[in-house]
């Protein structure tokens, strides 16, 4: 028997991530470019899309005390195994950290913004003794786009581009909600037994933040519910999710199973759920069927925002993708299902994305209470109707409209986000 469709998107999909995805993406190119030379370093050039540059602004790198692209870039290319993706920092000592530094200290790491674009876009270019590399990643964080070694091109593909592409009939937004609610109900369980490792990932990373001292959020907020585990769907959600959020944004050595790149995506589509489980007393198969469900609206909206944008796609679709699958698991319907998507886009879009630090945590939040929200109003039969504001009159349009708003609406938008932000530059804390 074939494999269907939705369970090939969703396993080519999940992938664990070490730390915040953009920094891993960059260590990856860098370490990559770097694969290529010999000898000391002279310089590392790094050139990169708007919404690399804004992720990777503040977050932690992880297994270390520092942030920011630069140390990324620079500990990518003394400790990085480029073999490994986005886990390509998993193995940094002591000492790849002191010779981070020196080429920090030394002024051998330069960083620019190439565009404001939500088009993932990287580019590293490492000289070291005699020889010259240049490594491209384009459209994924993964994707290798070009290699050029002392100006001779290795591989050579198309660059993604500058506006979220048409996505192609082969992807989720091929196929309609139905389809995806079908596969959801009545796919053998089997057949999507892989979506516990997302469970075992984000769980371990969860247990992480709890008990670490660099994490503060999610101490309060597991103090406020007498523990990780409480009666309390909305705080027990609260904490497990602000857990392993904190944990990967402040650079804690334990990855996340990110999806459509994102290690916060597949957080925030993945534990709220968990917490529904664990408090609603529900079954483990459904907890699985509606994660499934869960990742393919996140993809859905993903396919036209754009990799990466001015929106946070983590709250927006992943926390749309998420109400969904809490839909699932409390009995709605496909028709409350749908409901829950007009509820969400009427509610939650528009929330901007400031990169990825412990500010994902207070809009992680917001996902959950806006997702309980609307979840509760769809099982009452109450919802936004399609007339207004950005929903549209069918489910598809709706997820569809909710992308288009962060691309190309809030082009614009991107670009006074990274100006108040870069405002800082000079004046970060040192760690």
């Amino acid at each position: 028997m074939s494999t269907h469709v939705f369970t090939e998107l969703l396993r080519s999909d999940m992938t664990p991530s070490f730390g915040v995805t953009e920094p891993g993406a960059i260590a990856l190119a860098v370490s990559r470019a770097r694969s290529f030379t010999e000898g000391e370093i002279k310089s590392i050039e790094l050139s990169v899309n708007s919404g690399i540059y804004k992720n990777s602004f503040t977050c932690g790198i992880p297994g270390t005390d520092e942030i920011g692209i630069p140390f990324a870039a620079a500990l990518g290319a003394v400790a990085g195994d480029w073999t490994k993706g986005l886990e390509a920092l998993g193995k940094a000592s002591q000492l790849d950290l002191a010779r981070a530094q020196v080429l920090l200290d030394a002024g051998k790491v330069h960083v620019e913004l190439h565009e404001i674009s939500s088009a993932l876009y990287i580019n590293a270019r490492v000289s070291a003794g005699s020889h010259t590399a240049e490594v491209t990643i384009t459209g994924t964080h993964t994707n290798i786009s070009s290699i050029i070694v002392d100006g001779e091109s290795l591989i050579r593909q198309e660059a993604a581009a500058d506006e979220a592409p048409e996505p192609a009939a082969e992807s989720v937004t091929g196929h309609s909600f139905a389809e995806m609610w079908e596969y959801a109900a009545e796919i053998p369980r089997e057949e999507i037994d892989f979506i516990e490792n997302a469970y075992k990932l984000n769980l371990a990373l969860a247990e992480k933040g709890q008990f670490s001292d660099k994490c503060t959020i999610c101490k309060e907020l597991i103090t406020q519910n007498g523990g990780m585990y409480s009666q309390d769907y909305l705080k027990t959600a609260h904490a497990l999710t602000a857990a392993a959020i904190e944990a990967r944004v402040r650079g804690l050595p334990c990855p996340a199973m990110s999806i459509t790149g994102s290690g916060n995506h597949g957080i925030i589509a993945t534990l709220p759920l968990y917490a529904c489980y664990k408090v609603k007393g529900t079954d483990w198969e459904t907890l699985l069927r509606a994660t499934a469900l869960s990742y393919l609206v996140t993809e859905y909206i993903k396919e036209y925002s754009g990799k990466l944008s001015a929106f946070c796609g983590c709250a927006v679709a992943a926390g749309t993708g998420s109400a969904v699958g809490l839909c699932y698991m409390l009995g709605g319907g496909r028709s409350a299902a749908e409901a829950v998507i007009r509820n969400m886009a009427s509610g939650i879009t528009g929330i901007i994305c400031t990169g990825g630090n412990p500010a994902c945590v207070m809009k992680a939040a917001a996902a959950i209470d806006i997702g309980c929200k609307s979840v509760e109003l769809a099982l009452s039969s109450v919802s936004i109707e399609p007339m207004h504001g950005i929903n549209g009159f069918s489910v598809e349009d709706t997820m569809r409209n909710i992308g288009r708003i962060a691309s190309p609406g809030m082009e614009k938008t991107e670009e006074t986000i990274l100006a108040l932000m870069t405002e800082k530059t000079g004046r970060l804390p040192q760690r």
